[in-house]
Parts: C-alpha cells; sequence; structure tokens
C-alpha cells in the first residue's frame, strides 16, 4: 500500500481536533447551562405560581433560592467527589437524579414541597457546573483557559437567552408545572449527551486518594490562597448581583412596570445576550489584554449598572431608564465570569482543580442565594429592595479587586 501524500495527515488531525473541540464546547456549554435553565426557564411563571399555590413573593423567589442553594450544596459534594472517582460518573449520577426532581416539581401540591424539591433539583444539576469547569481545567490552562470558559458562554449563554422565552410561550398553552416537564426532557437530554459526547478527562493517577480528610484540607488552603480568594470574592459578589436582578425583575418588570409574561420574556433575553457578547470580546481580547484588566473592566461595567438602576428607581424613571441600567448590571458578567474563573484555577494541579471548582460555585451560589430573596422583601410593588441590594453588591464587587489587586492574580 502507497504511503499518503505529504501533508495530508497532518489537516486530517487538525479537523478531528477542531471536530472534538466544537463537540467538547457543546456539551461543556449545556453542562454550565444547568443553572439558567433551571432558574431562567421558570422565572416567568413566578406570579402565577404564587397565585395557584396560595403564598406571597417571598415565598415564590424562595422556591428560585432553593434551587440556588441547591447548587451551592450540590457543587461542593460533586466537585470533590469528581476529584476522587473521575469527572463522568459523578457527573452521569447527578444528571440522572436531575431529571427524576425535575419530573417530581411538576406534581408539587404546595409551595413547600416545591421548594424541597427545588433544593434536590439544584443540587443534582451542580454536578454540571462544577464538572464542566474542572474538566476545562484538566484541559486547558490560564489564558487558553479564559479563551475556553469565553467559547462556553456563546453555548450556555443561549439558555438565559431562550429559556425565560421559552417559558413565557409555555406559559400560554399550559400551566407552570409544565415547564418542569420540559427541564425534565433537557436533563434526559444532556445525559444521552454527555453519555455520547465526553469521555474521562481525569485518569486514576491524577486522582485525589486523600478521601474527605483531604477536601477540607484543600478547601483550608484554597480559603487561605489570596489568588484564589480575590477572583472568587468578586466572581461571587458580581454574581449575587446578577441573582437579585433574576430574582427580582419577573415581578417589578411584570407587575410595576406592567410588561406581560412574553414582554418580560424578550427583555431578560436582550440582557442575557449582552453577557454572550461580553463573553466572546473577552475571548478574543485574551491574550492581548491582562486577564485581570478584563476583569475589571467587567467589574466597573456591572457598579455602572447598579448605581445607574438605584438612580432610576429612586428618581421614579420608567422602563427607558431601569432597563438600559440591567443590561449593564447583566452583560457585564460576560467579562467577569470567564475571566475570575481562569484567575482562580489557574496553576492548580488536576487532583483538587474539582475542589477548587466547587468552592468557586459554593460562594458565588450561596452569596447569590442569600441575596435574590431581599429584592422581594418588601413586597412586589417596590424596586426598590432590588436596586439597593444589586447597586451594593456590585459596588462591593469592584471594590474587590480594587483594594487588593494582588489578590486578582496575575495578567496570565
Amino acid at each position: 500500500m502507497s504511503e499518503p501524500p505529504a501533508g495530508t495527515a497532518a489537516p486530517a488531525g487538525a479537523a478531528a481536533r477542531a471536530d472534538r473541540r466544537v463537540v467538547l464546547v457543546l456539551v461543556l456549554g449545556a453542562l454550565s447551562a444547568m443553572a439558567p435553565l433551571s432558574i431562567d426557564m421558570y422565572l416567568p411563571a413566578l406570579p402565577r405560581v404564587a397565585s395557584d399555590l396560595s403564598t406571597g413573593a417571598f415565598q415564590a423567589q424562595l422556591t428560585l433560592t432553593a434551587c440556588v442553594v441547591g447548587l451551592a450544596a450540590g457543587q461542593a459534594v460533586a466537585g470533590p467527589l469528581s476529584d476522587a472517582l473521575g469527572r463522568r460518573r459523578p457527573l452521569l449520577a447527578g444528571l440522572a437524579a436531575y431529571a427524576v426532581a425535575s419530573l417530581l416539581c411538576v406534581a408539587a401540591p404546595t409551595v413547600e414541597t416545591l421548594i424541597a424539591l427545588r433544593v434536590v433539583q439544584g443540587a443534582a444539576g451542580a454536578a454540571g457546573i462544577v464538572i464542566a469547569r474542572a474538566v476545562v481545567r484538566d484541559l486547558y490552562d490560564g489564558v487558553a483557559a479564559a479563551r475556553f470558559f469565553s467559547s462556553l458562554m456563546l453555548v450556555n449563554g443561549l439558555a438565559p437567552i431562550l429559556a425565560p422565552v421559552i417559558g413565557g410561550q409555555l406559559l400560554r398553552v399550559m400551566p407552570w408545572p409544565g415547564v418542569f416537564g420540559v427541564l425534565t426532557g433537557i436533563g434526559v437530554a444532556l445525559l444521552l449527551a454527555t453519555l455520547a459526547g465526553l469521555g474521562e478527562t481525569l485518569p486514576p493517577e491524577r486522582r485525589e486518594t486523600g478521601g474527605l480528610r483531604a477536601t477540607v484540607r484543600t478547601f483550608g488552603a484554597l480559603a487561605r490562597d489570596r489568588s484564589f480568594v480575590g477572583p472568587a470574592l468578586a466572581l461571587a459578589l458580581a454574581f449575587a448581583a446578577l441573582f437579585t436582578y433574576i430574582s427580582g425583575s419577573p415581578f417589578v418588570l411584570q407587575d410595576i412596570y406592567h410588561l406581560s409574561p412574553q414582554a418580560f420574556s424578550i427583555a431578560f433575553g436582550v440582557n442575557s445576550l449582552g453577557i454572550v457578547v461580553a463573553g466572546q470580546l473577552s475571548g478574543r481580547l485574551a491574550g492581548r489584554v491582562a486577564l485581570r484588566r478584563l476583569l475589571a473592566a467587567g467589574l466597573a461595567t456591572v457598579a455602572a449598572g447598579g448605581l445607574l438602576l438605584l438612580g432610576a428607581v429612586l428618581a421614579g424613571g420608567g422602563l427607558p431608564a431601569v432597563l438600559p441600567a440591567l443590561f449593564l448590571v447583566a452583560s457585564g458578567q460576560g467579562l467577569i465570569m470567564p475571566n475570575a474563573t481562569a484567575l482562580a484555577l489557574a496553576g492548580r494541579p488536576p487532583r483538587v482543580t474539582g475542589s477548587a471548582s466547587a468552592l468557586l460555585g459554593l460562594s458565588q451560589f450561596a452569596l447569590g442565594g442569600a441575596a435574590g430573596p431581599l429584592a422581594g422583601i418588601a413586597g412586589p410593588r417596590t424596586a426598590v429592595p432590588m436596586a439597593v441590594t444589586i447597586a451594593v453588591l456590585s459596588l462591593l464587587a469592584a471594590a474587590v479587586a480594587a483594594a487588593a489587586p494582588s489578590r486578582v492574580a496575575s495578567a496570565n
């Protein structure tokens, strides 16, 4: 048999690598979208949930907080497990549990039952989020990781754009429990996609073998590591501001500014598109602009949005003043998320990457879950609590980077 012409093997190999990268981006991007899928598709239904279950806005918002609490706690478990058992087995178990929990939410008879099931749903879905980050760090580091995280935002950024739009349209043809039926199908689809498209990225010889004691030591070491704490805290505070917007905007925009569920979904989707665009801009600039500078730019954008929102609400401004401010609060996250994540995980050995990813996610969702209900603490007829909370959190996030720049790691 004759040898192939010189130069043909390399292009074929390059094409295969490109195809594998596309599959990896699609699968990991979808897994990273577990949080917005679980939260955002359900947003337009919040006022109906409060009405149908004979409860108030605060209790309805607790169903969001419950999911976030589950997402936080689940990451603290799934991350270290993936360091010890490999990435694949904990991920598949989490996706299967997510589908079951989503199906049970369909039949929840009371708001208390729904809150409990949402904790389970969030905890199961957390496996996809934390392990997706760990897989990226298994394969990439530094600027390369930041670029890959930005690529993921092109995929998972579609979730907060499409999810509330889909949720709003579903509410036209079915009651709100139908949203959880759709989430059940999404969980099954992600399980099948992971089985087919994602192999093991942490071989046995690179796994953590020290058990729970080693995990506790790792968490303690990370909590004392300023190169981790800086970007992790900035990310967590900015995410809490975003989640306050996510939690409060269905009531603020629909009850106060009288948007329909469909119009709210469109407004929410536009803001989510801002996250995607900013994330792609971040990916193009990574390597030419220091990651810490990109992070600082995102934090400044969110802080500006928070201040503009507070001013608009206190001055009695209408939608023309409120919506641009919310756009800044949302879109700045596209610069914050990939760069803060890459900086926090940079240089971590593979055997602790899952634990580092877990602590990163735990801080995000713990702060987000605590801040979210504050948006509705004074009832659904005022936007002041949401605006104050977003402004304070966004300023704190910017202050973390400004006051302690050495914590926000190195440029590359």
